[in-house]
């Protein structure tokens, strides 16, 4: 094989070499596979450059129990070069699909082949340039991939509140109609002043005694309702049954309609009655369109805090802010199961030193990563402590875990332990690059069934320090 420089020159990367410098690439041997025969596996050292002269090479990474395709190499086609070059172990596993020939060049050829041949060396490195810009790319698609996904359940958890209070809005201003008809009405009722003092006191009352009224369970609301709209019926009420269960959520019961029948003589309650209802409905209306204000505007404050609008560039960071905002930003993939968040903060921890908007990108890809190990049903936690210097960031699960053989490999690039289309395997590489390259910290992974927790340790910003 040493000898044969036709077959050597038919590969592209050997071409235009002149006969001096092919003869450095001639050190190499010939290695024959059969067909299943594997030339490399997943943890295997970088040890040479390989090229393929006849056959074909598959490669696969398992994930989850199953082999999942990477790539297929085949005649002129070559690999190796990436790892001798970054020194990084082999991620995948490398089969023989059909009989094979390769070409092999040890390490020490291979290094002494870039030095004979400039040309490949140039070759070679716009080829590793190329695979991380792609890369980078990549992790910038990851990255809108990850937002676009939060955009859309944000829209949906802006969309609840948003239409809860447009409905209340419409439902209010009908309630408040038939309110104020019903309040002309009784103008027109025989009353004594007193009397009228009664009735315009009644809806500070019923608030009054609404908030001082527990929670009723269903069978008990059901009774209660039963009961009023049966002592409505009797004073010739005509929509007792649907006036009863607005009455009963303010607290209403028979013996409070007693007491107002003994303070309001001449059988006029009836119409006090209807009226009060409908003044009771439009309270609740206006306290459903003030309680989706509030969380519309806690939403929107949940955005600005992620994603830092209102700084352009921030230098102390409050992790706490940071986690609650992604907490929120995350809600609608916690509200689909029974999962419970558990937040272990320590009072009073002191800000870091870093980028907000980036140390978010981090809280939410181990965040959704525990959303996702938990399956709809768990416990995820959330903690914080300082200790020597910096701040510790734990995120948990009590899920299944991550298997040894993954965890030697769960921050590299591309690596994924999900199923096929449901990950980029870029979000923990990117948790790892943003902790440990841009903000000089630290980012490990404990696991076993029941218990993953991944930690982050970030330094604190100094004191006096703007």
């Amino acid at each position: 094989m040493s000898g044969d420089t036709d077959v050597l020159r038919r590969v592209s990367l050997f071409e235009g070499l002149s006969d001096e410098q092919l003869a450095s690439v001639q050190r190499g041997t010939e290695v024959r596979l059969g067909k299943g025969d594997y030339v490399k596996s997943a943890g295997d050292p970088p040890d040479a450059f390989y090229v393929v002269i006849e056959g074909r090479i598959e490669w696969t990474s398992r994930m989850r129990g199953k082999d999942v395709f990477v790539q297929s190499l085949g005649p002129g086609e070559f690999w190796g070069h990436e790892l001798l070059l970054t020194g990084k172990p082999y991620p995948a596993n490398g089969r023989a699909v059909t009989p094979v020939c390769l070409y092999v060049l040890g390490a020490d050829e291979f290094w002494r082949m870039l030095s004979d041949c400039p040309s490949i060396l140039r070759t070679l490195a716009a080829l590793v340039v190329e695979r991380f810009g792609n890369l980078g790319e990549a992790q910038q698609h990851a990255k809108l991939v990850s937002l676009g996904t939060m955009a859309a359940g944000l829209v949906h958890e802006l969309n609840n509140p948003a239409a809860a209070a447009g409905r209340s809005a419409r439902e209010a201003r009908e309630t408040f109609r038939e309110s104020s008809a019903r309040a002309v009405r009784l103008g027109g009722l025989d009353l004594s002043p007193e009397e009228r003092l009664v009735v315009a006191g009644l809806p500070e009352e019923v608030a009054v005694r609404a908030e001082r009224t527990g929670e009723f369970d269903a069978l008990e609301r059901s009774d209660l309702e039963d009961e009023v709209a049966l002592w409505l019926e009797d004073r010739g009420v005509e929509e007792a049954w649907e006036f009863s269960p607005t009455l009963v959520a303010a607290g209403l019961d028979a013996t409070w309609l007693d007491d107002l029948e003994g303070r309001l003589p001449g059988g006029q309650v009836g119409d006090v009655l209807g009226w009060l209802a409908f003044e009771v409905a439009g309270d609740e209306l206006l306290r459903e369109i003030g309680y989706a204000s509030t969380r519309i505007s806690e939403l929107v404050g949940a955005v600005k805090t992620y994603s830092f609008m209102d700084k352009t560039a921030s230098k102390e960071v409050d992790v706490h802010a940071g986690l609650n905002s992604t907490l929120i930003m995350l809600g609608h993939k916690l509200k689909k199961g029974d999962v419970e968040v558990i937040r272990d903060y320590e009072k009073n921890l002191p800000p870091v030193c870093g980028h907000g908007g980036e140390l978010n990108q981090v809280w939410t890809n181990l965040i959704d990563n525990a959303i996702d190990a938990v399956d709809g049903r768990g416990r995820i936690t959330v903690r914080t402590a300082s200790e020597n210097g910096r701040v510790l960031v734990e995120i948990g699960d009590d899920g299944p875990g991550i298997p040894e053989e993954a965890r030697e490999r769960i921050f590299e690039p591309f690596y994924t332990t999900k199923d096929v289309g449901k990950g980029t395997g870029l979000g923990l590489d990117i948790s790892h690059r943003v902790v440990v390259e841009d903000h000089s910290g630290d980012i490990r992974v404990l696991s076993r069934p029941g218990d993953t927790r991944f930690q982050v340790r970030l330094p604190i910003l100094p004191e006096g320090r703007p």
